[in-house]
């Protein structure tokens, strides 16, 4: 593997640590400010309208070299990370999340160009998952250790560990990343003409309808592991692993289809995966096993689908907007979130704080988000462009 994707899988873990920690230790977080579980679901929204506004740094650091704008990302991150843990009270907190969610979508438009322009040709989904398995690795590994931090120390401390690594990776980025040429500069106008076609349109509205599903769910899924499987709060944090292995798996598989098939259909077939998920969260009775099985399964399907719509929006963007078009697969990831997490709060408070019927909430968006996607595959992905990928690889 090349140490610049290691450097850049570093980013990725402290932004899917930072944006999926929370999940783990809302009950706790909520106590401490003083505020319910469905209120604490803004600190979930914050940090996602953040990811959605920090996207227009990109506008005004299009000249920048790509690795120097990776180390803006990650002082950012630790400023951020930093105030989330000394945070006295719900409105900091808020403000902070936000502060911290500012360098997302622009670290990923920014790492998908550089793991993209450094991959071996032919491997370029490959490269993008692997720096995208940073993301992943948090959700198995650095999101049970904050829950576990939480449970057993102090919530803070997740957030003060996020800070420190933050400023490990801005030396790794300085010394693994080489230097990227910035892409061609466009102008502010020239960067959004891609927003101009039907196309990026229909993924952007796949990638939020997808994602504010699953996240009807998944932003209450701890109290949902407690309160409908059994599991006590002291299991949590190894549940949460298993939904960490799940995206791991699921963003390496998604990977290498889409380098060998195509890239929105791969996309579609993910988002399916997630909600047959939700469809069974519905109507799978609670209990340790099935709550564990539907942990995995839709973990598995939210990142099956992170390389090929990263790589859909990147190749929309081409001549000058492949930065925004990158970033933006994130503020629509993140946007989603933060629409799923107020309607599975409404869903909550409809449905006398059931838990299941968050997964109702969720699936009608994901069914939508599977049928934009196969519209796209039908109308701009050719029969040709899919049978070459196929010959490529010998299958008839």
């Amino acid at each position: 593997m090349k140490k610049s994707l290691l450097a850049l899988a570093s980013g990725a873990f402290i932004l899917g640590a930072a944006e999926f920690v929370m999940m783990g230790i809302l009950p706790q977080a909520a106590e401490a400010t003083h505020v319910s579980i469905p209120t604490a679901g803004n600190y979930i929204s914050a940090y996602a309208i953040g990811v959605c506004i920090g996207t227009l740094i990109l506008v005004f650091g299009r000249k920048v070299p790509p690795r120097n704008l990776i180390v803006l990302f990650m002082v950012i991150a630790l400023v951020g990370n930093m105030m989330s843990a000394f945070a006295p009270n719900a409105a900091i907190l808020i403000v902070a999340r936000f502060i911290s969610g500012l360098p997302h979508g622009a670290f990923f438009g920014t790492a998908t160009l550089i793991a993209k322009t450094l991959a071996d040709k032919g491997k370029e989904a490959q490269a993008v998952s692997i720096m995208v398995t940073g993301q992943t690795v948090a959700n198995m590994l650095g999101v049970p250790a904050g829950t576990l931090l939480a449970e057993y120390l102090n919530w803070r401390l997740a957030f003060g560990v996020l800070a420190a690594w933050a400023a490990m990776t801005i030396v790794l980025t300085v010394m693994m990343i080489p230097y990227v040429a910035p892409i061609k500069d466009a102008g502010i106008a020239g960067q959004f003409k891609f927003l101009t076609r039907r196309g990026p349109w229909v993924i952007l509205a796949a990638v939020f309808t997808g994602n504010a599903g699953v996240f009807c769910w998944w932003s209450y899924v701890s109290p949902w592991l407690q309160k409908t499987g059994g599991w006590p709060s002291a299991c949590v944090p190894f549940l949460m692993m298993l939904a960490g292995f799940g995206m791991v798996v699921g963003g390496l598989i998604g990977g290498r289809i889409t380098d060998r098939w195509r890239h929105a259909g791969t996309a579609a077939l993910g988002q399916a995966i997630s909600g047959i998920g939700l469809l069974m969260v519905i109507l799978l009775p609670g209990n340790h096993f099935t709550t564990a099985m539907l942990t995995f399964w839709i973990a598995f399907g939210l990142f099956f689908i992170s390389a090929p719509q990263q790589l859909l929006m990147t190749e929309a963007g081409q001549g000058g907007g492949e930065l925004i078009a990158g970033a933006a697969v994130q503020v629509a990831f993140n946007f989603g979130n933060a629409v799923g997490s107020i309607v599975g709060g409404l869903m909550l408070t409809t449905f006398s704080m059931n838990y299941r019927f968050t997964g109702l909430g969720g699936l009608p968006l994901a069914i939508l988000s599977v049928g934009l996607l196969a519209f796209y595959s039908w109308r701009c992905e050719t029969d040709t462009e899919a049978a070459q990928r196929l010959r490529n690889i010998n299958v008839d």
